[in-house]
Order: structure tokens, then sequence, then C-alpha cells
């Protein structure tokens, strides 16, 4: 499994010990001990690959089955000893705008810590540095590890809202610039990522929450710290909300000025074309006249009358002028 597994360590009394032996060993070492856990953190391994590790620690098949397929909404359940919890950490994607989701699946019990995380957001090499920066963290045990986790997953989050904030703001500025360019797609691709992001944070509200009501026996000695990460996570909260909401708003607004332009357009070329039909009129009529008397009958009336080729100018004339009277007097010209 040396693919699968990102890093191994046993942690104690606040200290890092690499294992250097077999994970079985590890595990046995830890729990003769009785003052240290074992944290195990594997990168989207196979059902052959992680049964060693569900041979030491009797997971629930039914939780090992969620962490190899992935997939899952974040969520706290609880086998036995054992909490099973997943998380969607993000990672934004500048050059797009776009908002890629990965997956982190812990099993935590009173000695051991297994993550399984899928994708490549959040790589979780950050957070062991921390905790094993700071002794007081590990000496919470394996609930100083989620907490951890969730904070760097949280923080994440809030550095996304402040990026989709900019994004939002540069598409309002698109949309009100009074330059006609339709950003209806951009919109919507936007928005699409919004609720993306929703759906990787709201559920993990109800998870911290129960933790932070004590609900949870194995995070209770980390309950402050669990309830500084709901506070933030309720603030990206209600900042994806508003996101979501502006965003509707600036489609509508959007929408409505795109049907203004249209409908200006449109009467634009309504008038044209009443300008056209005018002149086509004005031309019509000496055009009718001509064509009559341009058929070259032998016996036509006044074809050999001295005044007919002046008549029939002015009568030409005459028809133009009353027709061009009639269409400024109707508004066509």
């Amino acid at each position: 499994m040396p693919d699968v597994i990102v890093d191994k360590a046993v942690y104690c009394n606040g200290v890092r010990e690499t294992i250097t032996g077999d994970i079985s060993d590890a595990f046995n070492a830890a729990r003769a001990r009785g003052d240290c856990f074992l944290w195990i953190g594997l990168h989207e391994p196979t059902q052959d690959e992680f049964d060693l590790i569900t041979s030491e620690v009797k997971l629930h098949p039914l939780a090992v089955e969620d962490a190899i397929n992935a997939h899952q909404r974040p969520k706290l359940e609880r086998y036995d000893d054992t909490l099973f919890v997943v998380l969607k950490p993000l990672l934004y994607v500048e050059e797009t705008s776009d908002i890629e989701v990965g997956e982190i699946n812990l099993f935590l019990g009173g000695d051991f810590v297994i993550s399984v995380r899928h994708g490549q957001a959040n790589p979780l090499t950050g957070v062991r540095r921390r905790i094993e920066s700071d002794p007081d963290l590990l000496a919470v045990g394996p609930a100083g590890v989620l907490y951890a986790i969730c904070d760097q997953v949280v923080d994440t989050y809030s550095r996304i809202s402040h990026e989709v904030e900019h994004a939002l703001i540069a598409l309002e500025r698109r949309v009100f610039s009074g330059e006609y360019a339709d950003v209806t797609e951009d919109i919507y691709s936007l928005k699409r990522e919004v609720l993306e992001f929703r759906a990787a944070q709201d559920p993990l509200v109800p998870v911290l929450d129960e933790i932070v009501k004590g609900r949870v026996e194995l995070c209770a000695v980390a309950r402050d710290q669990f309830r500084d990460v709901l506070d933030h996570l309720l603030r990206v909260d209600t900042k994806v909300d508003e996101h979501d909401e502006l965003l509707t708003s600036a489609l509508s607004a959007h929408l409505a000025l795109v049907g203004r332009e249209q409908s200006a357009a449109a009467m634009q070329q309504n008038a044209d074309m009443r300008k056209i039909s005018s002149w086509a009129a004005l031309i019509a009529v000496p055009t009718m006249i001509a064509g009559i008397y341009g058929m070259n009958f032998d016996y036509m009336p006044e074809l050999h009358w001295l005044l007919g080729y002046p008549l029939s100018l002015s009568v030409m004339v005459i028809s133009v002028i009353i027709v061009h009277r009639l269409l400024r007097k109707s508004g066509w010209l």
C-alpha cells in the first residue's frame, strides 16, 4: 500500500513517532501504551487496499463502502465506538471560476484516525504540520485531528466565498456597464458553482451543531474549538445564500436589460420599415402612371394629345405630394 498511504504516524504525548514497521504492529504498540493514537492517511484506496486497515480496527462495512466509493454528502454517523465523518473540501480555479469538489472520509476511534481522501482539493499535509506543531491540540487526540481538518475545510470555504464574491461583482459590472453583451451563460455558470458550494457546506452545519451540543462523546473535549468552526461556517452559509440571491437578481436584471435592448432594436427596425414602406409608396404612384402609359398600345386615351405629356407629369408630382403629406401626417415619415 505504499502509493495509497500518504502518511502514517503514531502520536504520543503531543509528539509524532514515525511508523517504521508493519501497520498492525503500530496499532498494537499504540494500544499497549494507552496514551497514543494512530493516524493513517489514505488517498483513493481500493477495496483490497483497504482490507488491511479494516481487519485491524473492525470498521463497519457500510462505512467502508461509502469511504471507498465516495460521492457522499457531509454527514456524521456512529458505528459502535467508531465515528464516520464525511467532509467536502473545495478547490477554486480562478481562471475559470470553477469550484472542484473533493471528499474526505474520516474514521475516528479512541486510539486511531483513518482519513480517506478523494480528489485533489484540500490535501491534509498542512493539517498534520499544524497539529504536530501544537502539542495541546495533539493532546486532545482524534477529536483534535477532526477539529483541525474541519477548521481547514471551513477556512477554505471562507476564502472561496470571497473569490466567488469578486467574480459576482465583476459580473454585475458587466451587466450594468451599458454595453450590450450577453453574459447569461457566465451568470448561469457561476450560479451552478454556487449551488455546488452550497451542497458541500450546507449539510456540514448540522454535523458541527451536533458536536457543539455535546451529542458526540468522542469530541466533547474539543467542543469550544468546534463552536468556533461552526461560527465561521454559519458566516459562510449566510454569504453563500446572499451570493445565490444576488446571482438570481443579476440574471433577472440582465434578462430585463436584454429584453429592453431587443425591444428598442425592434422598435427601431419597425420605424425603419415604415420609412422604407413610405418611400416605396411615393415611388409606386408615378411608377404606376408611367407604367400605364408605357404599354405602347395604338389606341390609348390622350396618347396623341398635345398636353398629355405635361399633364401626366403634373399628375405624378401632385400624387407624390399628396401621398407624402399623408405619410408625414400619420408619422411614417
